[in-house]
């Protein structure tokens, strides 16, 4: 019997013991965003819909931190998050929203329906400044500090226990 026969079985167990390693591991499900630390980059974006306020970054350099809301009407999870979003408005935090590849008229029937907690909301045609930012999807929120700095980075609809994160975040941004 030849030592050649043991190489498969060999690399069989060698597969099985690292899967099981892997396996193992703690599960990181946070996602560091490499914008964290960068100014935001330049956007002046022309209101979502009638009535509403239009977008720039330089809204973000008044010394003031603020949300940064990445919503869109078509998008169920923003449904989700619309409760936590006027609370933080409630609590006295500016968000200012923008809304990727959306109608005019599906924005103001969004806002409508489910409240508007935004100072301004513009408008992302081409993603542009979705993608500038390291947004990969809708929803997504920046605490922005009062320079115009991305602080922290929350991927997905905001739910009520992240309220007291994003205020925290908020606070830490004021410093």
């Amino acid at each position: 019997m030849s030592w050649r026969l043991w190489i498969p079985l060999l690399l069989f167990s060698g597969f099985l013991g690292l899967a099981a390693y892997q396996l193992t591991q703690p599960k990181d499900e946070f996602v560091e965003s490499r914008m964290i630390g960068q100014p935001l980059p330049y956007f002046d974006l022309p209101a979502a819909a009638d009535g509403l306020v239009g977008a720039k970054n330089a809204d973000f350099a008044d010394g003031k931190p603020r949300l940064l809301n990445i919503w869109a009407s078509w998008c169920v999870p923003c449904i989700a998050e619309a409760p936590q979003l006027e609370a933080l408005k409630q609590s006295g935090v500016e968000i200012v929203g923008i809304a990727i590849r959306d109608r005019p008229e599906d924005v103001t029937r969004f806002l409508g329906q489910y409240g508007n907690p935004y100072v301004a909301v513009g408008r992302d045609d081409l993603s542009e400044v979705q993608l500038a930012i390291g947004s990969s999807g809708v929803p997504e929120t920046f605490v922005i500090d009062g320079k115009g700095v991305i602080r922290y980075q929350h991927i997905g609809d905001i739910r009520a226990g992240d309220v007291p994160t994003l205020l925290a975040k908020l606070q830490e941004a004021a410093q």
